[in-house]
């Protein structure tokens, strides 16, 4: 139930927030955006058909994939935020804050980014695209990132066409906005980043990322692979761990001055969950004293 609660909270925010997106600094000026809130806003642009009724019938194939390709809980939370932002457009009457050709693709994307992104925290979308996005890339091979980007281009050519350069331009300004602001809203400030390091001091660098960085640490036994013959192949630790990209600069310095040959690999983490990353260095020295205590007991 606190789960439910929660996903039912960042999809209403996230209506409201894309709503005002929209009403408020897009639809009044004849900008649009990328996905299918863009073919949406580019129909009505073109035939003043309302947008909420575009929304649901452009998205409606999509959920429908969704349904097939990721399951039936997605497709009811992504049905209700998409009638959801449809009856906000309706009802809600938010205020048109500005007209100038700056603040719009700026301001209107970043609001409209964060509901996509809450939408997405609550376990729902409001842009069918990535379901589609989702389904090619296990036909085709491309990336998703490769495909929304395809999708977008095309888009924004067709509005070129069919509305101006100056609006395309303006248009992909916004997408470029709402795209980091999804980012943002779903990975958080602080990304993950997940760090391989391969070093002949692995233990002094353990005890450093433990000690020093406060963070909890895998070790995976491996074997130096550049012998050509096979006879020399020593035997190593490989040390995993977990920090935030805030983190990174100071991890390379401190394992530049236990080994300067270390080998690095840094890898971009989409989710956490369980585990242990302990926050501070204080918590590890008072859960240390504690255990301390215990034993001399």
């Amino acid at each position: 139930m606190k789960n439910l609660l929660k996903h039912v909270f960042f999809i209403s925010l996230g209506v409201l927030s894309a709503g005002f997106g929209l009403k408020g600094f897009l639809l009044p000026n004849g900008f649009i955006d990328g996905g299918v809130t863009g073919i949406s806003l580019l129909i009505e642009a073109l035939t003043n058909y309302p947008l909420s009724l575009l929304i649901v019938i452009i998205n409606a194939p999509f959920i429908l994939l969704g349904y097939f390709q990721i399951g039936k809980l997605f497709t009811i939370k992504s049905i209700a935020a998409i009638s959801g932002l449809a009856l906000a457009l309706i009802f809600v009457d938010y205020p048109i804050i500005t007209s100038d050709k700056f603040l719009i693709p700026v301001f209107g994307g970043f609001f409209l980014g964060s509901g996509i992104g809450l939408t997405i925290r609550g376990g729902g979308v409001l842009d069918g695209t990535e379901v589609l996005a989702i389904y090619l890339t296990k036909k085709i091979g491309l990336t998703i990132g490769d495909l929304i980007f395809i999708f977008n281009i095309i888009i924004f050519a067709i509005a070129a066409y069919l509305l101006s350069i100056e609006t395309a331009l303006y248009s992909i300004l916004t997408y470029l906005t709402a795209s980091k602001t999804v980012n943002i809203v779903v990975d958080g400030v602080e990304e993950y980043i997940g760090v391989t390091i391969i070093s002949s001091k692995s233990e002094e660098i353990r005890i450093m990322i433990i000690e020093e960085m406060g963070k909890g640490v895998t070790i995976y036994n491996g074997k130096r692979g550049y012998s050509k013959t096979g006879n020399n192949l020593n035997n190593t630790d490989v040390i995993y761990s977990v920090i935030t990209r805030l983190e990174m600069t100071r991890l390379q310095t401190e394992i530049q001055k236990i080994d300067s040959d270390a080998f690095i690999i840094m890898n971009k983490v989409m989710d956490l969950q369980g585990g242990h990353l302990p926050k501070n260095k204080l918590f590890n020295k008072t859960k240390l004293q504690t255990k301390n205590n215990k034993s001399s007991k």
